[in-house]
């Protein structure tokens, strides 16, 4: 329904008084939905987002904004961040910000607590949140490891195979109730997870490390139980 809500903001904001078009069109910069995630993803995704109304209310008033923020990599900190846009990425939200003038991407729902701050953000006073998001996703995608597998699969489960893999390229009949389907995983280990998760429904035709990694992982587990 995007072209069509689009649409009708754009009428909304044409009804308003001049002196509340302005900040109307500025606030409605601020936010973007987009239907893909930062990784892609074939799940949809499920994140609370506790403290994401606060963080709405940086972005739409241009003030900085105190977080308690639990990364991935490390223990719980308290940041203050100056506030560009909120994205909403296949039902995750975002807030894209900068910090000392560097670029931060957040995800909301690793907020702890946000405090909105009584301190005018540092920001540009317009912004392409589109292209934004678009090079700090390519940059953050860029970072991670691909590996590419050849999977046959039977068509049962091919879905259970999509929604694990990071991304499918292409796809095939091959043979009576099976696909040939080329997938981009993380890594061999996380290529490894996602076929041996479909067991018997499931074969690794490339590359060769995948199948050897595979081999093993079932001779070991063969012999774990006689």
């Amino acid at each position: 329904m995007a072209p069509a809500l689009a649409s009708a903001m754009r009428k909304v904001v044409a009804a308003l008084p001049t002196h509340h078009r302005d900040h109307t069109t500025e606030a409605a910069g601020r936010i973007l939905l987009r239907p893909d995630g930062m990784i892609p993803r074939h799940a949809d995704a499920s994140d609370e987002q506790p403290q994401l109304d606060v963080v709405r209310r940086a972005v739409l008033t241009a003030r900085r904004l105190r977080v308690h923020y639990a990364a991935d990599d490390a223990e719980p900190s308290r940041r203050t961040v100056d506030p560009i846009g909120l994205v909403s990425a296949r039902g995750r939200w975002y807030l894209l910000a900068t910090r000392d003038g560097a670029d931060r991407t957040y995800r909301v729902s690793r907020m702890l607590e946000a405090e909105v701050l009584d301190e005018p953000a540092d920001r540009p006073a317009g912004v392409d949140l589109e292209r934004v998001w678009e090079e700090r996703r390519a940059r953050f995608t860029g970072s991670f490891p691909e590996l590419t597998a050849v999977v046959r699969v039977q068509e049962a489960a091919r879905a259970r195979l999509v929604a694990r893999a990071r991304q499918v390229h292409a796809e095939r009949p091959d043979g009576a109730g099976w696909l040939r389907v080329e997938i981009e995983c993380g890594d061999l280990d996380h290529a490894v997870a996602v076929i041996w998760a479909l067991g018997p429904d499931a074969e690794a035709v490339n590359p060769p490390a995948l199948r050897a990694a595979l081999a093993e992982r079932a001779a070991a587990t063969a012999a774990r139980y006689g």
